[in-house]
């Protein structure tokens, strides 16, 4: 189908531009009357004229959805309708993927859709459980509880991946700046010394031979070097994106010394967020499991609740599945229990997604505290080998001369 840009009036006097995709320029015309809008000019897009949209990953973040209910909850509450308030915030939101979806929710709204149907033909940008909640939320003419508690999960989602990052770029940032510093030395202040070493002749220490092969082999073979690197990144993400790379990745986030503790605990949280937050819009439980299930980051446990999703759906309770083989805290498969026993499993549910949020952030801190020392360790032990390297033909040159 082809893509125009237009420039046009909106009903508030401002001026907008954008792309639209439609099948012709007279439809075009017509849309944009449709939505309230005078056109200026319209013309059938190119290369040159088209609207680029660069986007690195998963462009629209949790922040960017909890920030998004906010202000629509503000808006309706002060008794702006549906169709304006998207019309606003299509124009306000920095994040030109996520504009471009709101503006085209407000279109599909035009044509007599739901809010619901609207964002579901997003997928990218509003998932399934914003979707279902909404969904629920129209049902229930309560759609501003249901925006403020999507806005709660959101906000809440953003807070653990913050923490999660947070733990992981400080080790991150020390060991880049390490890598820096020690190829510079092995390119620049190795083989000032090489001429010194060659005139002191004999045996050199076995470390000083390492450090000058190393040396020797970055200058020479440099780009065969980034290549292995590449190579190896490359391997890496391909095998990531296999069932069996996802699962030994998973193991592996679980079994690592420090952050497996924080995995658990973060895949815990999540799973009890989003099941009770999708439990309160009203949405079955098989359906629930389903979409906590494309929730969970790490393949191991997106294959739990998949189990615990086809027990359920065999008249198994759910607190069976989570209790078994330890994969969840045994905590999560009782609480969950208790749940279900008292009638208030979504409460039960909520009260242990506030315990894991707050168990993640003090497993951060920890993390981080033990990452500090062990870091500069490490570093003390790379830059101190590469300097003994360097001394150590020295002194073995200072002794030789005094015993003289």
């Amino acid at each position: 189908m082809p893509e125009f840009t237009y420039k046009a009036i909106d009903k508030y006097g401002k001026e907008k531009k954008g792309n639209i995709t439609i099948e012709t320029l007279e439809a075009a015309y017509e849309r944009l009357r449709a939505d309230g809008m005078t056109p200026i000019e319209v013309n059938k897009a190119n290369i040159f004229t088209k609207e680029i949209n660069i986007s690195i990953g998963n462009a629209i973040k949790p922040r960017d959805l909890s920030v998004f209910c906010r202000q629509f909850i503000a808006m309706i509450t002060a008794g702006v309708t549906i169709v304006d308030a998207l019309d606003m915030l299509s124009e306000q939101t920095e994040n030109k993927t996520m504009s471009k979806a709101i503006s085209g929710v407000r279109t599909e709204i035009g044509k007599g859709e739901t809010l619901a149907d609207s964002l579901a033909k997003y997928p990218k940008v509003f998932p399934d459980i914003m979707v279902n909640m909404v969904a629920a939320g129209e049902a229930s003419g309560k759609l501003d509880v249901a925006f403020e508690r999507m806005a709660t999960h959101f906000e809440k989602s953003a807070r653990l991946k913050a923490m999660m990052k947070k733990a992981a770029m400080y080790p991150i940032i020390v060991c880049i700046v390490a890598l820096v510093v020690v190829v510079i030395m092995m390119v620049k202040v190795i083989p000032s010394y090489q001429d010194l070493f060659d005139q002191l002749g004999g045996q050199l220490p076995l470390i000083t031979r390492i450090v000058i092969a190393l040396s020797d082999f970055i200058i020479g073979k440099w780009i065969l070097l980034v290549l292995l690197i590449v190579g190896v990144v490359a391997g890496l993400k391909m095998f990531g994106k296999t069932e069996q790379g996802q699962a030994v990745f998973g193991r592996l986030a679980r079994s690592m010394p420090i952050f497996g503790k924080m995995t658990i605990k973060t895949a815990a949280a999540n799973f009890a967020r989003t099941l009770s937050t999708l439990i309160y819009s009203g949405v079955p439980m098989v359906e629930a499991l389903a979409i906590t299930a494309g929730t969970m980051s790490n393949y191991l446990y997106k294959k739990k609740v998949e189990e615990a999703r086809e027990d359920v759906t065999r008249g198994i309770p759910l607190s069976e599945p989570l209790l078994r083989d330890n994969m969840f805290p045994p905590m999560v498969g009782h609480m969950t229990k208790i749940g279900e026993e008292t009638g208030d499993l979504e409460g039960m549910l909520t009260r242990l997604a506030d315990y894991y949020d707050e168990e993640v952030e003090m497993a951060t801190q920890t993390v981080m505290a033990a990452l500090e020392p062990m870091i500069i360790l490490v570093l003390a032990g790379v830059v101190g080998g590469v300097i003994a390297a360097v001394m150590m033909p020295m002194f073995s040159m200072y002794t030789q001369m005094d015993s003289l």
